[in-house]
């Protein structure tokens, strides 16, 4: 199961973050690889919310669906992919950190990310995709400090 983790500390309180990251309307702004995104329903997002999405990864489209399968306010919350090709989930944890809030990102794919690309290995997309998340952190950091 291949597993990309990075994390930053932003200089904006754990409520500040956890509001901008899980408003659906936010993620193309601050991950390159989400090119839209929108709430699906509901007024807050909370336990059950669904997402409906388009991302590019390595040149390909893939259109998805995620649900917020756990959720604690201002601190966690898991997406889970229920529908489009990839099968994966992605954890946003928040917790204090000198000088802010340390914001640790986790995506986990069921099955090998490879798959989708043909023949490139898992440990090739894997690598990719950590240096894309660590530069979207990074971006993400440097939006909220602003």
């Amino acid at each position: 199961m291949p597993v990309v983790e990075e994390s930053v500390v932003i200089a904006r309180s754990p409520h500040e973050v956890f509001a901008y990251i899980v408003a659906a309307e936010n993620l193309p702004i601050w991950d390159s690889m989400t090119i839209e995104a929108e709430q699906v329903g509901g007024d807050e997002p909370g336990l059950g919310t669904r997402t409906r999405g388009v991302s590019k990864l390595l040149g390909k489209r893939l259109d998805w669906t995620s649900e917020i399968t756990a959720f604690e306010a201002d601190a966690l919350a898991t997406y889970s992919m229920v529908g489009g090709k990839l099968k994966f989930s992605a954890t946003s944890k928040l917790e204090p950190a000198e000088g802010g809030t340390r914001f640790t990102y986790r995506i986990e794919a069921e099955s090998g990310l490879a798959g989708v690309f043909g023949k490139m290995s898992d440990l090739l997309v894997t690598n990719a995709l950590a240096r894309t998340v660590r530069a979207n952190l990074g971006s993400l950091a440097e939006l909220l400090e602003q």
